[in-house]
């Protein structure tokens, strides 16, 4: 998916977004990169994307369609803050091959590779959608739904897009009960598939919904399950699913 840039300039920009997003932005480094996440006051997600140092400034590399929205949400926090916000024209490349000059490794994962600011480098041959259904990594408007999905169910911490220690955000007091007092009863897992389904379509366990099925790659699928109606040998129209809890 097609990448944006947002940068934060002036006076202190990791300060800014520190009561915002959900990680701890003092982690940020120019050769560590952070994953993170813009939550509704009630926990529910709207944007994920990765802050990057460039030099005083901060980059904020988001999808694209998910771009104009991010930029004013954070121009209304912005309020009085000594800070600028710019959308800019800097190319983002990405691979797992041999690393470029300038490369950060993705935050989320290792499998993930680098991603590179700057250079407009050629696609490297990455079945990017294989890695992300081998790790069960959410893709924005495919897993990641605004103001319907919640970062826990989507597995944000698990790749390091979440700090439960950081203090004050936006949504975190819904995303801190969440961790803290309750078992997840939902949440995205990688299944196998035999067949295709499309993209959303039900998973049926017996006569009731279990969930719904998502990226699909060699034989294995994201998926959303409801984990007390899960079980093996489940539908989703012509296709098989079936999920061993064993491995996740």
């Amino acid at each position: 998916m097609k990448r944006a840039i947002i940068k934060l300039s002036g006076t202190d920009p990791a300060t800014f977004l520190q009561g915002l997003i959900t990680n701890d932005v003092r982690r940020l480094g120019p050769q560590a990169p952070l994953y993170a996440a813009l939550l509704t006051p009630q926990g529910k997600y709207l944007a994920d994307f990765f802050l990057v140092s460039w030099g005083d400034d901060i980059l904020i590399d988001v999808a694209e369609p998910l771009a104009d929205d991010l930029f004013k949400r954070l121009s209304m926090y912005k309020l009085r803050s000594p800070v600028t916000l710019e959308r800019v024209d800097i190319p983002v490349s990405r691979g797992t091959g041999p690393v470029p000059e300038g490369a950060v490794a993705d935050p989320r994962h290792p499998a993930m590779g680098w991603r590179l600011y700057g250079t407009d480098l050629p696609h490297d041959g990455t079945d990017w959608d294989a890695l992300r259904v081998a790790h069960c990594i959410p893709e924005p408007l495919i897993e990641l739904v605004p103001e319907q999905t919640f970062v826990l169910e989507a597995g944000l911490p698990r790749l390091n897009g979440v700090d439960f220690r950081k203090g004050c955000y936006v949504g975190q007091e819904v995303t801190a009960r969440m961790h803290h007092k309750t078992d997840l009863r939902k949440g995205f897992v990688t299944v196998a598939i035999q067949g295709s389904a499309p993209i959303g379509a039900d998973i049926m366990a017996g006569q009731k919904v279990a969930g719904q099925v998502f990226t699909q790659s060699g034989g294995h699928a994201i998926a959303y399950l409801r984990f007390d109606r899960a079980q093996p040998a489940m539908q989703s129209g012509d296709a098989v699913i079936d999920w061993d809890q064993s491995s996740s």
